[in-house]
């Protein structure tokens, strides 16, 4: 099966929003493509003594409502495509949630389990020596994603700082606390879904201290959506899976259990008194809650059909093709699309970035009560424009991020 083009994902969404929208044909090309982007060749001397050229790119997708913001991804398979996907998606992501920011990605071809300290260091150094004149605190703030860390974002910070002369902590978020970071940024993009999935709950009437949930995917969002679930709704998981494969226990199974054997054996499949699954497996299970928290396009039209969950919480990017979505919308699965559901993770790297403003820190209290009212904000409004419009959670939330967008353009001149 060939693999789906995010980036042409992205483009069929914003091209069914249009049509809700009704947008001028020169204001929907407009938005089809990336106001401006960067390519560049990164030259990184090896522990060996040679010198290897790593290729990287940066996206700066719409910055009509702000500065854009958005993660840098280190991976082997990482593509320009998939770069222009996320930070398309980041620019309706942030607008949904009424922040004052655009949208903008990067990202490096490595695969920096491959690098050693030293080398991930200088990488760091040398893919902000090539951007740093395109990005800052008023301009494009970048911050962690895909296999990269907040170590990672504190040499980059740390290069910004040394080449503009100034310390400038605001130029990166997802930072250590001791160099600018925020307090609950490290289980924001999780607990950010956990606050849409009981507004949800509620919409259905779903009692989730009696709910299943099944996640695919035990990353940062996914493991920490796993204890936030019980500590927050007192939810039993019945299924958790990794890259090499899952494990199912209807009984329920542990978040220190499953952390512990991850950590242990590097995949939670190997988990005691629990059946091994594929992750194919997992994502049909009857289950209340279906919690997609890996890849892109798991979700297709050739699975769809088969998905019993009530709630898809997508913590993922791009987990569903749009083929899915028509079919879980006609099954009446009620999908928390990606860029609402995992947006606590850039609405509390703003917090970050206005608390580096102001250089106050926000406690933990603080930041979760901004998050859950932004996050129950954005749900409410998504949910009223789908009923409007009726169309799919995700359609809705396109068309009110969209629309936000527009004016911005509209009022700035631009179109």
């Amino acid at each position: 099966m060939t693999k789906s083009n995010p980036f042409e994902i992205a483009q069929k969404q914003l091209d069914d929003c249009a049509k809700i929208l009704n947008l001028d044909p020169g204001v929907h090309e407009f938005l089809r493509h990336p106001r401006r982007e960067f390519h560049v060749s990164i030259p990184v001397r090896m522990d060996d003594g040679s010198i290897k050229i790593f290729q990287g790119y940066r996206v700066q997708y719409n910055d009509a409502l702000g500065p854009c913001k958005g993660g840098i991804r280190y991976h082997p398979d990482e593509t320009i495509d998939t770069v222009r996907a996320l930070a398309a998606w980041m620019t309706w992501k942030t607008s949904l949630l009424g922040l004052p920011l655009g949208g903008g990605k990067g990202g490096v071809i490595c695969n920096p389990k491959e690098l050693s300290t030293g080398e991930q260091e200088r990488l760091c150094r040398g893919y902000v020596d090539m951007v740093w004149q395109n990005i800052g605190p008023e301009r494009d703030v970048p911050a962690p994603d895909v296999y990269t860390t907040p170590q990672m974002m504190a040499w980059m910070m740390d290069e910004y700082s040394k080449l503009t002369g100034s310390n400038n902590f605001g130029c990166i978020t997802g930072k250590p606390l001791c160099v600018g970071g925020s307090c609950g940024r490290s289980d924001a993009t999780a607990r950010g879904g956990m606050y849409a999935l009981r507004e949800a709950a509620r919409e259905l009437g779903i009692d989730l201290s009696r709910a299943t949930i099944a996640i695919q995917g035990y990353g940062n969002a996914g493991s920490y959506a796993h204890s936030l679930a019980k500590e927050l709704f007192g939810s039993k998981v019945v299924a958790v899976s990794d890259s090499k494969g899952g494990a199912f226990n209807p009984a329920g199974i542990e978040p220190a259990e499953a952390s512990s054997i991850k950590a242990e054996t590097c995949t939670v499949a190997s988990i005691p008194d629990a059946k091994r699954i594929s992750n194919e497996e997992l994502l049909e299970l009857n289950v209340d809650i279906l919690i997609a928290a890996a890849l892109e396009n798991v979700i297709t039209k050739e699975n769809a059909g088969n998905i019993k969950a009530k709630i898809i919480l997508e913590l993922a990017n791009g987990p569903t093709t749009p083929e899915a979505d028509e079919i879980l919308f006609n099954n009446k699965v009620h999908v928390i699309p990606d860029f609402l559901a995992n947006a606590g993770g850039v609405t509390v790297s703003y917090f970050e970035m206005v608390q580096n403003i102001m250089r106050y820190c926000w406690s933990f209290e603080e930041v979760y009560q901004r998050l859950d009212e932004r996050m129950t904000m954005a749900y409410q409004g998504v949910l009223a424009a789908s009923r409007q419009y009726n169309i799919n959670m995700r359609q809705a939330a396109y068309t009110v991020a969209v629309a936000r967008v527009v004016d911005a353009m509209k009022t700035r001149g631009w179109v």
